[in-house]
């Protein structure tokens, strides 16, 4: 079978990180597309689950025994490395900082959520710009939809999974109408994307 082209918004571009954002169904989405990744992957993937506190210890495990990346809990002060999946603690806002370096914090929740899918995306995109990648998938509050727009401001690639294949579809018709994404996709198609992205290298 033949590899399809890659989407014009991919071309003449070089990636550094990935960020994706999700909350009602996204356990299930994100295990529909992350296990395929190989584990030399050339960036590191940041990851907001919206999950009840206690919980995200049981993640990093679950997607560990299913990943062939590392899977790790984010840590103050961790620097992002390639090859590497970073899960926002439970109760922490997740930040990135100068350099690709993570930062946890106990603000307000954003949108009734801490971690916030805002504050993430919003911060990895002042640290890389373009390089960066936006995906939002699956959830039931508006979260993660400013923060993908300040990826797609900052100039970085912005994903949005499809609405109509979401189990909940309130996060991305949020994602949506707030700012067009570059890409509207399927699971299916977003793991054939970040493949993909991993050729560019």
């Amino acid at each position: 079978m033949e590899t399809p082209q890659l989407p014009s918004p991919l071309q003449g571009r070089e990636f550094a990180a990935v960020v994706i954002g999700a909350s009602a169904g996204g356990v299930n989405a994100l295990l529909e597309i992350l296990p395929a990744l190989p584990k030399a992957y050339p960036y590191p993937i940041v990851t907001v689950l919206h999950v009840m506190k206690g919980r995200q210890n049981q993640l990093a495990e679950v997607f560990q025994q299913r990943l062939a990346m590392r899977v790790l809990e984010a840590a103050d002060k961790d620097e992002l490395r390639p090859g590497t999946l970073y899960f926002a603690p439970a109760g922490y806002h997740l930040s990135v900082e100068d350099g690709g370096v993570l930062s946890l914090s106990q603000e307000e929740p954003v949108h009734f959520a801490r971690p916030a899918i805002d504050i993430t995306m919003a911060s990895a995109a002042d640290v890389y710009g373009p390089s960066l990648v936006g995906i939002l998938l699956t959830g039931a509050n508006q979260d993660g939809a400013a923060g993908l727009a300040a990826i797609g401001a900052a100039g970085g690639l912005t994903v949005v999974q499809d609405p109509v294949e979401a189990q909940v579809a309130v996060m991305p018709n949020e994602a949506i109408r707030l700012r067009q994404p570059d890409l509207v996709l399927n699971l299916q198609e977003i793991r054939s994307l970040l493949l993909k992205l991993e050729k560019k290298q």
